[in-house]
């Protein structure tokens, strides 16, 4: 197979877990209105950088999203955009100053045919895990309710592998509620480890590790991960 299409073929199937958190672990969304602005944030980044966001958990000290991109280089500058834009936000709002985040977001490589919806579903129990909320789709700043709801939002780009859930919508939003009220405790640690790709041999073979994150391989780039 050519090369420019095996790179074509991981472009397709590559999607990223996103997160980051705040610097001690300090809250950075307080109220509504912190919320509402960081979604916005992600909807115009989305509709600007080719971004497609299928999964997201808003936290008050942390984010997590997953997503897919037409141009998977330009992860790092994507997020450091949103994440200079809502720290500007941060500091004109509470007068605060300095660092906000942690550090640099950290990006995991996901296969979207093997572990999307299984991804997704960790990152929208995320208020369950804490303690916030008894279901997840009981919390308002999340991709959940879209899902078991069909609650339109700023955010969610219905996820492909959506439609598999069920042949009518109320079906697909009745498995899907029954999917995400479960847990998969060996599934779950999977996405604990943020920088650790999850896919097949093939998928991490195709993989490049440049400064700290994953992109498809490049012709001529010999830095390939290795499980």
């Amino acid at each position: 197979m050519p090369f420019a299409s095996r790179t074509h073929q991981l472009k397709q199937s590559l999607l990223y877990h996103i997160y980051n958190r705040g610097l001690n672990r300090g809250e950075v969304f307080h109220k509504k209105e912190d919320f509402c602005f960081f979604s916005k944030l992600l909807s115009m980044y989305s509709a600007s950088a080719g971004l497609r966001i299928y999964h997201w958990v808003i936290m008050p000290n942390h984010y997590h999203l997953v997503l897919e991109l037409d141009e998977p280089e330009r992860l790092s500058s994507v997020m450091a955009g949103i994440g200079r834009s809502y720290a500007c936000y941060h500091h004109r709002n509470y007068m605060s100053a300095g660092y906000l985040w942690q550090g640099r977001f950290k990006s995991q490589p996901i296969q979207k045919d093997l572990y999307l919806a299984a991804c997704g579903r960790y990152v929208e129990r995320n208020p369950v895990s804490a303690g916030m909320r008894d279901a997840a789709w009981d919390y308002p700043y999340s991709s959940a309710r879209y899902y078991v709801f069909g609650d339109a939002d700023m955010v969610t780009k219905e996820s492909p592998l959506f439609a598999d859930f069920g042949i009518t919508p109320q079906e697909r939003r009745t498995d899907y509620r029954n999917f995400l009220g479960s847990f998969d405790g060996q599934e779950e640690a999977l996405f604990k480890n943020i920088e650790f790709p999850c896919g097949s041999k093939e998928f991490m073979r195709r993989l490049i590790k440049e400064n700290g994150r994953f992109y498809p391989r490049r012709k001529g780039r010999m830095q390939v991960f290795r499980a």
